[in-house]
């Protein structure tokens, strides 16, 4: 869970951009798209097949 403090003297939009920059970076909103619906277990080894593939193509 992220969680930011607000520190003395801090505007309210300097939290929340600090807020959303941790969400960010713990993978929040990709882990809650990703869960947003049902993905059958096919569907997921097809998905890391490619993503697998088209990395080693970038390298």
């Amino acid at each position: 869970m992220a969680q930011v403090i607000v520190r003395e003297n801090e505007s309210l939009e300097s939290a929340l951009k600090r807020f959303k920059r941790s969400c960010a970076r713990d993978g929040v909103m990709s882990e809650l798209r990703k869960r947003e619906h049902y993905e059958k277990p096919s569907v997921k080894r097809k998905k890391k097949s490619e993503a697998a593939r088209k990395k080693a193509r970038k390298y």
